[in-house]
């Protein structure tokens, strides 16, 4: 089995359970430390047998100890994936640290640390189904065509070093409305949820320029009931 890593481009989500988070598992076009790069595409057959058989790849750390080479803890999920998709930038998944146990808390707690995440790396484990091998000076050694998805880890050290996180996003981020509608973009409301939800916030707040960013994370606490009435 092989790997391919790549920085996590996190963001917690505002609405979403203790844990829930987003990010690319890969990244198309990315050459990675082994020269490998992935191409579009590369995913569609195996997350077809995913959805088809109801299950996802389980969520690791640190491949399970290297490759599958730890003891049963190291093989124990630290949590679950519940989205995996391919879009134009890469291999976007979704999952839930398992929060109760010992290991899902510390992920948590080391994705949350600042200024900047202790645990910063998202990787991928597969087997090759087809490649095209580089010929040419400058070329990837090898372009992944087709590749079997068999489990996506939280890593320390990915193979590119300078994929990273940017960001790590929350409800305290937030410092103006323009910030909160974006924070719910990114959670996956819709626009015009967002934007009802902003229309309601500038109504509590009189739409006074100067309201805190204390203020609007809290409203955006307090009324999390009505965004999601006006999402459904």
């Amino acid at each position: 089995m092989d790997r391919f890593a790549c920085g996590i481009e996190l963001k917690f989500a505002a609405d979403a359970p203790e844990g829930a988070f987003s990010g690319y598992g890969a990244v198309f076009g990315n050459v990675d430390g082994y020269g490998d790069v992935i191409a579009n595409g590369a995913f569609r057959e195996s997350l077809s047998h995913h959805r088809k058989s109801k299950r996802m790849p389980p969520m690791l750390l640190q491949h399970g100890g290297g490759l599958f080479g730890g003891g049963a803890e190291d093989m124990t999920p630290i949590g679950v994936w519940t989205e995996m998709e391919e879009d134009e930038k890469g291999l976007r998944v979704e999952g839930r640290l398992a929060v109760k146990t010992r290991r899902g808390a510390d992920a948590l707690e080391l994705l949350r640390m600042e200024p900047r995440p202790a645990l910063n790396g998202l990787s991928i484990g597969y087997r090759v189904k087809q490649a095209a091998l580089g010929t040419k000076p400058g070329e990837p050694n090898r372009t992944l065509q087709k590749i079997e998805l068999i489990e996506v880890s939280l890593v320390t050290l990915p193979a590119n070093d300078l994929a990273r996180v940017d960001q790590v996003k929350a409800i305290d981020d937030i410092g103006d409305l323009r910030d909160a509608e974006s924070l719910l973009r990114e959670a996956g409301f819709s626009k015009a949820a967002a934007c009802a939800f902003v229309s309601r916030v500038k109504t509590f707040g009189r739409g006074e320029p100067g309201t805190e960013p204390d203020e609007i994370a809290a409203m955006l606490r307090r009324n999390m009931a009505i965004l999601k009435g006006t999402q459904s």
